[in-house]
């Protein structure tokens, strides 16, 4: 996605892409694997039930950070050429989980290695999401109905 319009729009975070909250699975300054989102406290991001859902069931695995802040585009850039950017995807009613490979920013793109390791994160989510919304699975945000 062309994230200029967006981020300036916003003071250059990045926060969403088109219509789909923006995810990034990153390693942080102190080599922690976490995965960042916008806060809805912006007024931008709509508490969307996809968006929660990436969140609970992500915090629930307990397998790495999960939070909720502002991450600026020179912090995307800079993880980004020091790579330590894992995976990106958008997430949203219409796609449910969307990998994400490269960014432009700036008339500049940004190539994220989402698609080079098979984007785990996001192939994950999206299969546990869809089993659970198809009752695939048992879980406590679905319940069967027997005719």
């Amino acid at each position: 996605p062309d994230l200029s319009d967006h981020t300036r729009s916003s003071g250059i975070n990045a926060e969403y892409g088109g219509t789909m909250n923006f995810f990034v699975f990153m390693v942080d300054e102190n080599g922690e694997k976490e995965l960042v989102t916008a806060p809805l406290e912006s007024g931008l991001i709509l508490p969307g039930v996809t968006r929660q859902s990436v969140l609970d069931l992500t915090r629930k695995w307990g397998e790495f950070k999960v939070t909720e802040r502002m991450l600026t585009m020179p912090e995307f850039i800079e993880s980004a050429n020091n790579n330590r950017i894992l995976e990106v995807f958008g997430c949203g009613t219409a796609c449910m989980v969307a990998p994400i490979d490269s960014i432009l920013f700036e008339g500049n793109d940004i190539n994220v290695p989402t698609m080079d390791c098979g984007a785990p994160l996001s192939k994950r989510l999206f299969h546990e999401l869809t089993a659970i919304q198809t009752g695939v699975v048992d879980h406590e945000w679905s319940v069967s109905i027997h005719s």
